[in-house]
């Protein structure tokens, strides 16, 4: 167990687990040293964190999605002590500079899916992102600038780009390790994978985890 796994897994509750195909992720990403060691432990990322720095400019950018693999330890976190909510729920990456993060969520039957939660003050996307942690990775493999922002959800990355007039540079190493270790292809926009983009509020979203949100929060 490398070292971003570990710190990731001993902040699990129990009947929650770091699945399979992140497991292989985080050994992608220590093999290829796209660790940092920060004031929050070690973080991981899909591209050299130096070089995304230094070659950002303010027209485009390299490096593909942008995500940070971490083990949340805030213990005052309301998603960590609220009754309803902490033994069901765990961040595991931060989605967006506004804050986002994805997060394991164990649902009514029990079985664990990857979550999103807006920070509120950004993005309020609040769903189920991925159904399995293989699909997790083929969302990341698109190419958004952040997965957070649910209105780019229907186009393309490109299109996403030129309406937004900042482009991104495709994760070619990633996309590539993705397809080739899981036999899988990705898809062409984020709808694919994200049936229901639901957002806090949404009274009637369909999207099972946005709904027991609203629930507890009420």
């Amino acid at each position: 167990m490398n070292l971003l796994h570990k710190s990731i897994h001993e902040t699990l509750p129990d009947k929650m687990y770091v699945p399979e195909a992140l497991v292989r992720l985080f050994d992608w990403i220590e093999r290829h040293g796209f660790t940092q060691e920060t004031s929050e432990g070690r973080v991981g990322y899909l591209y050299p964190i130096e070089k995304l720095r230094n070659e950002w400019t303010d027209s485009e950018r390299p490096g593909g999605t942008l995500i940070e693999f971490y083990a949340e330890q805030q213990s005052d976190d309301f998603y960590l002590v609220h009754e309803g909510i902490k033994n069901r729920l765990r961040i595991f990456a931060r989605t967006g500079g506004d804050g986002s993060v994805a997060a394991f969520w164990l649902d009514d039957k029990g079985e664990q899916k990857i979550v999103h939660i807006g920070s509120g003050s950004g993005s309020v996307l609040a769903c189920v992102l991925a159904e399995t942690a293989v699909d997790f990775l083929r969302l990341l493999a698109i190419g958004y600038d952040e997965i957070c922002w649910n209105e780019e959800f229907d186009k393309t990355p490109e299109q996403s780009f030129e309406e937004n007039e900042f482009k991104v540079e495709p994760n070619v190493r990633f996309q590539q390790w993705v397809v080739n270790e899981f036999d899988t292809s990705i898809p062409k926009t984020a709808l694919d994978i994200v049936k229901c983009p639901a957002e806090f509020g949404d009274e009637n979203s369909g999207d099972e985890f946005c709904k027991w949100l609203e629930k507890l929060s009420n």
